[in-house]
């Protein structure tokens, strides 16, 4: 289990800020979802915790600054699934899955029994077994994200980046994804921030959301307080009507204007 905190981050392209001062605490074991319209610097914040974009400010896990850790540690912690990953075509699905495992058993080392039972075990969970020995390349861009978040699963790490995890895949998968995350979040305390366009999806599986527009946080608490009809339409400009289930689930309709 393990906390993350966002102290004043600042994330610059050039001269553009895409994300500015942002600071946040995220529980251990608990699910931070980001919202907000495209370029509102989303991404970029997922991508500051994965180190892969350099900022001010710090990102402190479990009390320590991130940029104190090796790339190997850092990456025995976080695990992140991009929302455009780039996957060696010749690779088998299986293989690709077991690069999870590399913070555990390094670049040259072979996998053990509990790397090859983990690998086995989220494979079948997420209902890849008929393409697992299936070559990378051959594969539908759904089945490739699925493998995508096999591999990050498979790391064990306590902290999961998702960005935009399900934008490929069906209904059925998508469910099946987040309800295995779900699951791993309750039963060993994973901590989990996503970035999810699908805000019905958001409200779903997140504890807490975080509305981010033009790189700043502009709302931030719980599902029914951000996800209003009035705060959506004055950030997202959509009309929108929020209902809310009798088991608390939050649903978002989109309306069409009136002619």
């Amino acid at each position: 289990m393990s906390s993350v905190e966002f102290q004043h981050l600042t994330v610059n392209y050039g001269r553009r800020t895409v994300i500015r001062d942002f600071s946040m605490a995220v529980p251990s074991g608990s699910w931070l979802g980001l919202i907000g319209p495209n370029g509102a610097g989303k991404s970029s914040l997922l991508r500051s915790v994965a180190g892969l974009v350099k900022y001010s400010g710090d990102v402190v896990v479990d009390g320590s600054s991130l940029s104190l850790r090796s790339r190997s540690r850092r990456a025995s912690l976080v695990a992140y699934v991009p929302q455009e990953p780039i996957l060696p075509d010749e690779m088998t699905g299986r293989e690709y899955v077991m690069l999870g495992r590399t913070p555990h058993i390094g670049y040259f080392g072979h996998p053990t029994k509990h790397d090859r039972a983990m690998v086995d075990d989220v494979i079948g969970r997420l209902g890849l077994d008929d393409i697992s020995n299936r070559h990378l390349g051959v594969l539908s861009g759904g089945e490739r994200q699925r493998l995508v978040i096999a591999r990050a699963l498979a790391t064990e790490a306590p902290i999961l980046l998702l960005d935009e995890p399900t934008s490929a895949l069906d209904i059925g998968h998508q469910q099946q994804a987040f309800e295995l995350v779900e699951r791993l979040r309750r039963e060993h305390g994973l901590t989990v921030i996503s970035a999810m366009h699908d805000l019905t999806l958001a409200g779903m599986y997140s504890d807490r959301l975080a509305l981010l527009h033009e790189g700043t946080v502009v709302a931030e608490g719980s599902v029914e307080a951000v996800l209003s009809a009035e705060t959506l339409a004055e950030f997202y400009g959509v009309r929108v009507t929020v209902h809310r289930e009798e088991d608390g689930t939050v649903v978002v309709i989109p309306r069409r204007e009136q002619l």
